[in-house]
């Protein structure tokens, strides 16, 4: 029998998440991530299996955790001008889209496995939509994590000069 686990798995995966979500999959180094973490290099191969498990262990954890409550919410707005700002303030004030948006630029071009779930976490938002937009709900979701992906690539000495 093999020794318990001597770190929370969910906290690991919390901070590699923050991590990824701010520095992108490419700017996130394996030390970066057992700094984090706070947990050892052997231990993150032996749960993880690589840096890209860990990744898609983050990824699909901030789907369960952050987008799919999000659009929950969302979907329960008939307003549709409600619904629009709800979404707007929950993907540009929060960390509702940031993992979603980088993983999407940065590696669901190169990993079918990333793709997929960015896809799920973007229909998420459309569906969420649909109730109070119906056919107009892919294109204003479209608008929202475009909003969301020009504000994260404006510098951040842009906002206070303008």
């Amino acid at each position: 029998m093999g020794r318990p686990r001597a770190f929370d798995t969910g906290q690991a995966v919390e901070a590699a998440a923050a991590l990824f979500a701010t520095h992108g999959y490419e700017g996130t180094s394996v030390d970066d991530l057992v700094t984090a973490t706070g947990v050892h290099r052997g231990s993150l191969y032996k749960v993880f299996g690589s840096k890209r498990g860990l990744h898609l262990t983050a990824l699909r954890s901030h789907l369960d955790h952050e987008i799919h409550p999000t659009t929950a919410a969302i979907a329960t707005l008939t307003d549709p001008e409600q619904a629009l700002t709800t979404a707007i303030a929950s993907y540009d004030n929060g960390p509702a889209a940031g993992l979603l948006l980088l993983a999407a630029a940065e590696r669901a071009p190169l990993d079918a496995d990333v793709a997929a779930l960015v896809a799920e976490g973007i229909a998420a938002l459309e569906d969420a939509l649909r109730p109070s937009h119906g056919d107009a709900a892919s294109e204003l979701a479209s608008t929202v994590l475009g909003a969301r992906l020009r504000l994260r690539a404006a510098p951040p000495t842009a906002s206070k000069e303008h």
